[in-house]
């Protein structure tokens, strides 16, 4: 089969692989329909996080069941599937709890390389979500969507104890934060805040239901958003970056007493001691529990009641993968959907 492999920074082929097989008797094998790039990838692909090797690329996918194993019962050939980017077993009591990122026999689904035209997808029947049948083509991005940018921002609004009549901020204006935004609109926020300084992302994040961008960053961007909620600081702030500017910028924008959720990979990020002593602020994030969200991210996808779909602005065959990562590292697409 054909996939996607980073040989080095700036540095992505698409070759041919082996087909994956079961490995386990709790694997599952699915042919892609549809995979893309995230902005986690860019991390390695800028030579922010090192490349030891030849490693296949991509955590993010859709497809249809080819194959499972003796002891998968959920998930049978055929159906068509969403999954996260973690395997999870759905049994622990990390699942139990709702934390299938951090499942006790977690694995990382992205170790197969989602780039590419076939996926093994471990621990199937915890981590695999069917469709209601086979789905309408024009849904397909936005459930790709949901395997991971539109979780992820879901789990930040949702770690940031996003509510009704309540004024949200969200930094960084990612697939991952514009899905925040949609994500704390869905879940009745009053005021969404986009922080952006790029027009094609603003506009976008006020389809999906920002009412303020400010396009002010670091100590600025607090002072904006002081100035805009009375002095006190917004009620949740959503983090969706990862540098230490992004983080400390979503806590000083936090009032006392209110909520960030961190969604962004952290790169280099130390926290001051006794600043965030004094903040008063509560602190919830990491890799999202996508499994928590994805039967009611599904159905609200197959319901058209949402359309993170849009996030993706550059559609690209597999072989092409090389410049869907050159132009989302460009800032010349938001999010880059590669069809295998």
């Amino acid at each position: 089969m054909r996939g996607a492999i980073i040989y080095a920074p700036g540095d992505v082929r698409v070759e041919e692989r082996d087909e994956p097989t079961i490995i386990h008797p709790t694997d599952a094998i699915i042919r892609l329909s549809a995979t893309c790039v995230c902005g986690s990838d860019l991390w390695p692909y800028r030579g922010i996080e090192a490349v030891d090797g030849p490693t296949p690329m991509g955590h993010e996918y859709v497809g249809v069941v080819e194959e499972t194993g003796r002891e998968v019962r959920n998930i049978k050939p055929g159906d068509f599937v969403i999954g996260s980017f973690m395997a999870s077993d759905g049994t622990c009591e990390i699942c139990q709890a709702g934390y299938q990122s951090r499942c006790a026999h977690v694995e990382f689904v992205g170790a197969g390389g989602a780039q590419a035209e076939y996926l093994r997808v471990p621990l199937a029947d915890g981590t695999l979500v069917a469709t209601h049948g086979q789905p309408d083509p024009g849904l397909i991005p936005s459930l790709l969507a949901a395997s991971d940018v539109l979780g992820t921002g879901w789990f930040g609004a949702a770690a940031a104890k996003v509510r009704p009549g309540k004024t949200v901020a969200v930094v960084g204006d990612g697939a991952v934060g514009l899905l925040a935004i949609l994500a704390a609109r869905q879940l009745g926020a009053e005021r969404i805040i986009a922080m952006s300084r790029h027009q094609p992302r603003q506009k976008l994040a006020l389809e999906f239901g920002a009412t303020d961008i400010v396009t002010e960053r670091g100590d600025e961007g607090v002072t904006r958003i002081k100035e805009m909620t009375s002095g006190y600081g917004a009620h949740s702030v959503i983090e969706a970056v990862g540098t230490q500017e992004s983080v400390m910028q979503a806590i000083r924008s936090t009032r006392s007493g209110g909520h960030v959720g961190y969604v962004g990979v952290a790169h280099g990020v130390q926290l001051p001691g006794e600043e965030l002593f004094y903040a008063e602020v509560h602190l919830h994030g990491g890799p999202a529990p996508v499994r928590r969200f994805l039967p009611q991210l599904v159905q609200l996808i197959e319901d058209k009641a949402i359309d993170p779909g849009k996030v993706f602005d550059l559609s690209l065959p597999l072989d092409q993968a090389a410049e869907g990562y050159r132009a989302m590292d460009e800032r010349r697409a938001i999010k880059a959907l590669l069809h295998p």
